[in-house]
């Protein structure tokens, strides 16, 4: 457990910044952490995104995604880009409070989804994942083990298409050649995408579909 304080305030945050509990959030922690996220000051816009975030969260008991807040707000993804240039979950939704990786159970506790350690994707081989379904070493990750995750999901079908594989192809080469996880706004950009075209290949999101797919993982 970390701590993050502004204006004398402090609050307990992951190991990567998120807020611990969304009931903690004010707005005095959203202007703190923005410039933490390169936003020196938060604009009639940037409100417009965070609320939505808060009440979705607020309402549902999960993080939106980037698909419902870019439709909610009328936001294109370059418009994103500009407005939380860290990107939507390390930037808009580390601002708003909100973890992605949150969920609520029928009672409303906050939990995360329980999946066990190790997670058997074939007859003959075994993949390593976390307490959120993403794989542990991401150089263990192969054609089979984004294949069968996508059989987990929203994918159409089931089956990855030539664009599923560029998007997946794209973000590896990225984390092999720089060590970074791009945002979804490059990604959108560098595979001449739309936000609607990602979502429609992706339903389940950036990070709890294209990037758990491509075996990629946030760590600080």
């Amino acid at each position: 457990m970390e701590h993050f304080s502004y204006k004398d305030i402090s609050y307990e945050v992951d190991e990567q910044g998120f807020l611990l509990n969304p009931k903690f959030w004010d707005k005095n922690f959203s202007e703190g952490m923005a410039k933490t996220c390169e936003i020196q000051d938060l604009t009639n816009e940037h409100w417009e995104a965070i609320r939505f975030v808060r009440e979705f969260f607020e309402a549902s008991g999960v993080c939106p995604t980037v698909f419902a807040t870019c439709k909610a707000t009328g936001l294109r993804p370059r418009e994103m880009k500009n407005l939380f240039p860290t990107g939507y979950h390390r930037g808009l939704c580390k601002i708003a409070g909100v973890r992605y990786l949150v969920h609520r159970e029928p009672d409303n506790t906050h939990v995360f989804d329980a999946i066990d350690d190790i997670k058997t994707i074939s007859d003959k081989k075994h993949y390593g994942v976390d307490v959120h379904g993403f794989l542990v070493n991401h150089e263990n990750w192969d054609v089979n083990y984004a294949m069968h995750r996508a059989l987990e999901m929203n994918i159409p079908k089931g089956q990855l298409t030539d664009k599923h594989w560029q998007i997946i192809k794209y973000l590896r080469d990225v984390f092999k050649n720089e060590n970074r996880i791009p945002t979804i706004f490059e990604t959108c950009e560098k595979c001449l995408l739309e936000i609607n075209d990602l979502e429609s290949l992706f339903p389940d999101g950036y990070h709890r579909g294209v990037l758990k797919i491509a075996g990629l993982r946030f760590i600080k």
